[in-house]
């Protein structure tokens, strides 16, 4: 039987904690191969001392992939390809994904946000495209490391739309047998627009008056720019016939309170330091973007994008 060869593109928080699970349970598979893909200083770390996971779950904490490559361009025949990359550099990756890609090709990105089934598409147009999303409280704590905490990490994995005959089993049976937290569902798309309900509203608020997700919560304007935002968001989902619950804007505050008080988001910490590439346009600008294509107003983030872009912070 041939080998199968899995590759984790990006060992942030999320390809590092999954990457990290995936490589020490198959370190010794003549099943399956995992390789990583990693930039520069990540790459020669990971290659020298292995991956580290700080994780409660994990006693030994190193794993040591198959192979670890520092460019797409290196890489065997891959049958599986999972993307745990940052937004600002998804195209990129699909650029140069698109020659490698055979019919029989999966794809599962493990990203933020709602739109990144499309732009894969845009770029990819054959392949198994799996839409999922995650849940993981895990960053980098410096190269080659990366920290985990609270709740075991989460997958929500949805057929590809375009080839619903694919049933993406074995893939989801790999994952399950390497300790990973995985739902395999039908239609992953409104787990994808719930998840993104909280950390796009939050996330912006968050991100403009560099204020906690608690604060958010409880003072009345900061709330009320959230719930604007919400509101926009819902108008866009229902268009696109998205199954989302009713209560989904009270139930996304009470998500939101049951974080510790002072937690702050990513595209805050990401904003308010001055970071180059942030992922603004992941959250407002995919709003924007399918306001004007389906020709819903989105003037509340349309506002805060433009407030947060001009640096009123």
């Amino acid at each position: 039987m041939k080998t199968k060869e899995l590759t984790i593109i990006g060992l942030g928080g999320v390809g590092g904690y999954f990457g990290f699970k995936l490589a020490q349970k198959y370190a010794s598979s003549d099943a399956l191969n995992i390789s990583f893909v990693a930039r520069a200083q990540t790459y020669e770390i990971v290659k020298e001392k292995g991956l580290t996971l700080l994780s409660a779950e994990h006693e030994n904490p190193v794993a040591f992939p198959h192979q670890i490559y520092s460019n797409l361009a290196q890489l065997p025949e891959t049958d599986v390809f999972v993307i745990c990359v940052k937004e600002y550099d998804l195209e990129n990756i699909c650029q140069q994904l698109k020659s490698r890609i055979k019919e029989d090709t999966v794809i599962l990105p493990l990203m933020n946000g709602v739109d990144i089934y499309e732009r894969i598409r845009k770029i990819i147009s054959n392949g198994i495209v799996l839409p999922s999303c995650v849940y993981v409280a895990s960053h980098i704590k410096e190269k080659g490391i990366v920290e985990h905490k609270g709740n075991p990490g989460k997958i929500v994995m949805g057929k590809d739309p375009e080839n619903p005959q694919y049933d993406a089993l074995e893939i989801a049976a790999l994952l399950k047998e390497a300790g990973i937290d995985l739902d395999y569902k039908e239609d992953s798309f409104p787990d994808i627009w719930t998840k993104y309900f909280f950390i796009a509203s939050f996330g912006l608020v968050t991100a403009r008056y560099n204020k906690s997700i608690g604060q958010v919560v409880e003072e009345p304007a900061l709330h009320n720019r959230a719930a604007l935002i919400m509101k926009e968001i819902e108008a866009i989902a229902k268009k696109k016939e998205v199954a989302i619950s009713e209560d989904i804007i009270e139930k996304t505050f009470q998500k939101a309170a049951s974080f510790p008080y002072q937690t702050p988001t990513s595209l805050q910490l990401d904003v308010q330091s001055g970071k180059a590439n942030t992922e603004l346009e992941l959250f407002a600008g995919a709003i924007i973007d399918y306001g004007k294509i389906l020709g819903i107003p989105v003037t509340e983030t349309q506002q805060i994008y433009n407030e947060i872009k001009a640096g009123l912070l």
